[in-house]
C-alpha cells in the first residue's frame, strides 16, 4: 500500500470533503428536528449520520490526503453543527434557556475567536492545526446534544447539564492551548 496521498493539498471533491459537505446539507434539517421534534428516536438518527460522517471523514481525509478545503469546511461544519444545535436546544426545551443559554455563549465566543485567530495566523503564514485534545472537545460537545435528544436519557438533564459543562472546560481550555502553541508559532516563524 502506498503511503502518498491520492489528493493533493489544494483538492477540492475528495471523498473527505464530500463527507463534510454532507454533514452542512444535514445541519439545517437537524436543527429543525431539535426545535420541532426535540426528543426523538428521528432527531437521534440524524445527529448520529452528521457525528458519524464527522467521525470517517478524518479517517478518510488521513488515508487519502488532507487538504487546505477541508482544514477550513470540516472545523465549519463541526461549527455549524454545534452551535446551530445548541442554541436550538435553547430554543426548543423548556429548561434549555437556564440550561444552555451560558454554555452556549462560551463556545460561540471561543468559536469566534479562535477563527479569527485562525486566520490571523494564516495571513502571518502560520498554521494552527486541530489538536487530539480539540477533536475530544468536538466529540464530547456531540454527546452532549446527543443526550439532549435520546429518548432514553433526554429527561435526565443532569446527564445534559454535566457533559455540556465538560465540554465547555475542554473547549475553554483548547482554546488557551492554541493561543499559547500560536505564540509559540509565531515566535518560531520571526
Amino acid at each position: 500500500m502506498s503511503s502518498q496521498p491520492t489528493y493533493g493539498p489544494t483538492a477540492l471533491l475528495t471523498p473527505a470533503n464530500m463527507m463534510t459537505a454532507f454533514r452542512l446539507i444535514v445541519a439545517p434539517f437537524f436543527i429543525y428536528l431539535i426545535i420541532f421534534h426535540r426528543i426523538s428516536w428521528w432527531t437521534s438518527f440524524v445527529g448520529l449520520l452528521a457525528a458519524a460522517s464527522d467521525y470517517f471523514d478524518g479517517i478518510v481525509a488521513r488515508r487519502h490526503g488532507t487538504t487546505t478545503s477541508g482544514a477550513f469546511l470540516d472545523p465549519l461544519a463541526d461549527k455549524v453543527i454545534v452551535l446551530g444545535s445548541l442554541y436550538a436546544i435553547v430554543v426548543s426545551r423548556p429548561h434549555g434557556v437556564k440550561t444552555f443559554i451560558v454554555p452556549a455563549v462560551l463556545i460561540t465566543l471561543r468559536e469566534v475567536w479562535m477563527s479569527v485567530y485562525r486566520s490571523r495566523a494564516a495571513r502571518r503564514g502560520v498554521s494552527i492545526p486541530a489538536s487530539p485534545l480539540a477533536k475530544w472537545k468536538t466529540f464530547v460537545q456531540d454527546w452532549a446534544i446527543a443526550f439532549c435528544v435520546i429518548p432514553l436519557v433526554a429527561h435526565d438533564t443532569w446527564v445534559a447539564t454535566t457533559t455540556i459543562w465538560i465540554a465547555v472546560v475542554m473547549t475553554l481550555y483548547t482554546g488557551w492551548k492554541y493561543y499559547v502553541d500560536g505564540k509559540r508559532m509565531f515566535a518560531r516563524a520571526r
